[in-house]
């Protein structure tokens, strides 16, 4: 009898031990899991890339909270400067005003380019007489002496209505605005300033397709969303109109409004786990989901060379 209640002890103990020891792995396993937060702002134009990352990123990560805003590539910068953000996207390079407050607030980065994009020039659906733009023409509806003056159609070529048109595209804060003045007028941040401004991109969007006499810029991204409301233009470089397309973006016959789109990465953030997991997630799927939303990857040996950059900021800031 002793010996049968002896018997039942030491099983029930085997038992418990075994439970505890799958249950112990079970706890390891989770534990793996990372936890934590990523905070990203700035550009409108990259945030449909990074959001898409975002999405699948918190399929494989579950517990670590991304947060994608979208506040301009200045606007970004400013937080990010500040070290409010981790990452900022943007459609532009820093400026040098925005590194040396970088630097200031000790503050160190690496730029990734993480795909190309071209800026789509838009009428209005119902507009049959624009077949295309020169680079000239865009200037002179868009330089910052045209204000009040440059104000009809018929201003930019004779043949065309004797009705005035109404202006869209992205606020100050924007780094398509930048780029596009750039561009365009040759100066960065140089246009007019008569025209209806909007960091969101939907708002151009609703504007250009309800108003007849429109013209506006934005990114590709937003026209491949939209082009069932607006009207593509090709725009004329000197050697006949090109319409943006992933194949003269990528090739950069669509000049001069083809441009790389970057994210900026703190050094102060790589100190936390999952953000060194997420940067690295997301260079290794851009390629795949830049194409899915409209965007133009990168070759393979170019992303290969953005994630040693990135490794080369671990290490420094290790």
């Amino acid at each position: 009898m002793k010996s049968n209640y002896l018997l039942l002890i030491a099983t029930t103990f085997a038992l418990v031990g075994f439970v505890s020891c799958n249950s112990g792995s079970s706890n390891e396993g989770s534990g793996d899991e990372l936890t934590g937060s990523v905070q990203i702002d700035g550009s409108s134009t990259v945030y449909p890339i990074t959001e898409a990352v975002a999405e699948e990123f918190r399929n494989e990560q579950p517990k670590i909270r991304v947060t994608v805003g979208v506040s301009g590539t200045g606007g970004g910068f400013k937080k990010f400067s500040r070290g409010e953000t981790d990452i900022n996207d943007a459609s532009r390079p820093i400026k040098d005003g925005e590194s040396a407050i970088c630097k200031e607030n000790n503050i160190g980065y690496v730029e990734l380019t993480v795909a190309y994009d071209g800026l789509a020039v838009l009428i209005n659906q119902n507009n049959t007489w624009v077949d295309h733009f020169t680079v000239e023409e865009l200037r002179k509806i868009w330089e910052p002496s045209a204000q009040g003056t440059i104000t009809k159609w018929s201003q930019i070529r004779p043949e065309w209505p004797d009705e005035e048109f109404s202006l869209y595209g992205p606020g100050v804060a924007s780094g398509t605005y930048d780029y596009f003045t750039e561009a365009i007028v040759g100066e960065s941040g140089a246009s007019r300033g008569d025209y209806t401004a909007s960091e969101d991109d939907n708002v151009l969007v609703q504007g250009i397709a309800g108003d007849e006499n429109s013209i506006g810029f934005f990114g590709l991204a937003y026209y491949e969303e939209n082009k069932d409301k607006l009207k593509l233009v090709g725009v004329d470089n000197g050697t006949g109109p090109i319409l943006p397309s992933l194949e003269t973006v990528k090739t950069g016959i669509y000049a001069p409004l083809s441009r790389p789109i970057f994210i900026y990465v703190s050094d102060v953030a790589v100190e936390k786990p999952e953000v060194v997991e997420f940067v690295k997630f997301y260079l290794d799927n851009a390629a795949v989901l830049v194409q899915d939303i409209g965007y133009i990857p990168l070759p393979s040996a170019e992303y290969e060379a953005e994630k040693q950059e990135f490794s080369t900021l671990i290490g420094t800031a290790n």
